[in-house]
């Protein structure tokens, strides 16, 4: 055993690089100073040249330079302002007056805010944190079984992995997107097939809502078999009318409408504009971050409301302008309508950054703006340490051989592809319960995607497994985050055994709904190829 490893330093440098993140050092050092420390004793063993470490400067520099991955700090940005903004507190509360006179109404109210959140913000944090402390009480104070209350809650949180504008989506894309580049260049295909954020985003989305609705089914099952686990709400815990009686249909929908109309709108805006091929995940990131900007505005300065309505309507007045006139700059000839329509939308442009610079005044003035800056530097400031950490560590892995030590490993695996992805299926699943999703796309996409590619398996279908099953990761003890975001704001009666036998049911269910992709690949491949056709 002793030999082999030492006649395959690149797997002893795995190995090694797991244990040391399962024992808690930081990721991006760890990475990093095990790829160095193997790379100058191999290089001194004769098993590494040295000079391959003079590739690292440019990739870097390549990592800092991908206008693609410029969207996850944007989309961060979107997503905390949305948090600090109450997004998910208006739309919880007027979902459980929905939803709440049923029994395991807020257990539906909780999956359907945490999927509509994930679709506007894709932080998992800061859904699971919110609705904790928003409807955990609720549902304990209303006889809600604890196991139960807190399982949906973390579930719910974690469709912020699947449901696009997901961060990880966005890594996960972009490293995939290179990984198909290596498999065509290593089948002689240079031109092949590309694959990109966009495509990632609107193969997951299916899934994703598939999922929701899964969640729901379990839950009216659960409601139905043991009613007294999740009861109705009393009428004390349903929102009076100015009467002070229980409101209407019609009154609760009205209230639903006024707390949905402008999520529901940002998220039009964001995947629409990526999904009908208007604008790149990148673009798109920039409107939702204005979008989130007016939204916040909205809400912390009644001053700003009269701009940010003038705004939004200025950019809408420019959508449909650019629909309908040729408006790019620097032709030679521009009709008397065109020029017409170019001269309109530069008022409206302006408008529009009027609004920007009132609304950010407005978040500035109240604090919201500093405290959002900050938050999304130190979480973009610790992504790209440890993607400078995996470069590094990737650089050196390939250096030692590990590439093919891996396609040799893979294509000696019984029953092709499909034991090929098993054993990925299977691996990212066991290193679930220790590292962080993060972690696990860094280290094992750029090792493990190229081979499975070119082995056949389409690269979007591809994505869309990982993605969902670096979803379980959240919801695996013990170190799954969405567990320690609640633990973190559950009340003391709540135990963390409660919490992790809640969560169980819905590891199941994501499994479930993993081994329904891997059955019918269409559900993620088919959207992505009706938007490239």
């Amino acid at each position: 055993m002793i030999d082999w490893l030492m006649a395959h330093p690149d797997i002893l440098m795995f190995g090694v690089t797991i244990v040391m993140l399962m024992l808690g050092f930081p990721v991006a050092f760890t990475l990093a100073g095990v790829a160095l420390a193997f790379a100058f004793v191999a290089g001194e063993m004769g098993f590494f040249r040295i000079a391959t470490l003079n590739f690292l400067p440019q990739r870097v520099w390549a990592v800092l330079n991908n206008t693609v991955i410029v969207a996850a700090p944007l989309f961060i940005f979107m997503g905390l302002l949305l948090e600090r903004c109450k997004v998910a507190e208006q739309m919880l509360t007027a979902m459980a007056q929905l939803f709440g006179a049923r029994p395991g109404g807020l257990l539906i109210a909780t999956t359907l805010v945490g999927g509509l959140m994930a679709a506007s913000t894709g932080i998992v944090g800061a859904t699971v944190v919110t609705m904790g402390v928003l409807a955990l009480p609720v549902m304990l104070r209303n006889g809600y079984d604890a196991s139960t209350a807190s399982g949906a809650i973390c579930a719910a949180g974690t469709l912020g992995q699947i449901i696009p504008p997901s961060i990880v989506l966005v890594f996960l894309g972009d490293f995939l997107t290179f990984a198909n580049q290596q498999a065509n260049l290593s089948m002689g295909n240079p031109s092949g097939r590309s694959v990109g954020v966009a495509d990632l985003f609107a193969g997951s989305l299916l899934p994703g809502v598939f999922l929701v609705g899964l969640y729901i089914a379990w839950q009216f099952l659960l409601a139905w078999r043991n009613p007294a686990a999740a009861p109705a709400l009393p009428p004390s815990e349903v929102r009076l009318d100015a009467a002070g009686l229980e409101m209407d249909a019609e009154t609760k929908l009205e209230l639903v409408v006024r707390a949905l109309a402008a999520p529901l709108l940002l998220i039009l805006a964001v995947l629409g504009s990526i999904l009908a091929g208007v604008a790149t995940p990148t673009e798109a990131s920039g409107v939702g971050a204005i979008g989130a900007l007016f939204l916040a505005a909205w809400t912390e300065s009644r001053q700003a409301r009269p701009m940010v309505i003038a705004s939004v309507i200025s950019a809408v007045l420019i959508v449909i302008l650019l629909s309908v006139f040729d408006m790019r700059l620097g032709r030679q000839f521009n009709s008397m309508s065109e020029q017409m329509a170019i001269w309109a939308g530069i008022i409206l442009m302006g408008v529009v950054t009027v609004g920007i610079i009132v609304s950010l005044a407005a978040t500035f003035r109240t604090g919201a703006l500093m405290d959002v800056t900050f938050r999304t530097a130190r979480i973009t400031g610790m992504i790209f340490t440890v993607l400078i950490g995996a470069t590094l560590f990737t650089l050196v892995f390939r250096g030692l051989g590990g590439e093919d030590t891996i396609k040799e490993f893979m294509s000696g695996i019984p029953a092709g592809l499909t034991g090929a992805m098993l054993f990925t299926m299977a691996l990212m699943f066991f290193l679930g319960f220790f590292l962080d999703f993060l972690e696990i796309i860094f280290i094992l996409v750029p090792i493990l995607c190229p081979i499975l590619i070119v082995m056949g398996a389409d690269p979007v279908w591809l994505g869309v497994m990982i993605a969902l099953n670096l979803q379980t990761s959240f919801l695996t003890p013990p170190f799954g985050f969405a567990l320690f975001y609640l633990r973190g704001v559950a009340p003391p009666e709540v135990s963390t055994r409660e919490i992790w036998r809640g969560a169980t049911p819905y590891i199941g269910l994501q499994l479930l709904t993993l081994g329904l992709l891997a059955a019918f690949p269409a559900v993620a491949t088919w959207l992505p190829d009706a938007m490239m056709n």
